[in-house]
């Protein structure tokens, strides 16, 4: 079965519907509250074990 050029769909975008739908990069997904939150409280109890090891072993 065979396609012709002029049967083919058009699956080209506009430019309003690209701009529209940027691709987010990690620093939009840094931006995100609970993710920060997450990362904050790992980053707390990693210096928390490293301060323990280091001072108290």
């Amino acid at each position: 079965m065979r396609h012709h050029r002029g049967e083919m769909l058009d699956t080209t975008q506009s430019d309003a519907t690209q701009q529209q739908d940027e691709p987010r990069g990690c620093l939009f997904a840094l931006s995100q509250p609970p993710l920060m939150i997450f990362l904050a409280v790992i980053g707390c109890l990693l210096l928390t074990a490293a301060l323990h090891d280091l001072l108290w072993l």
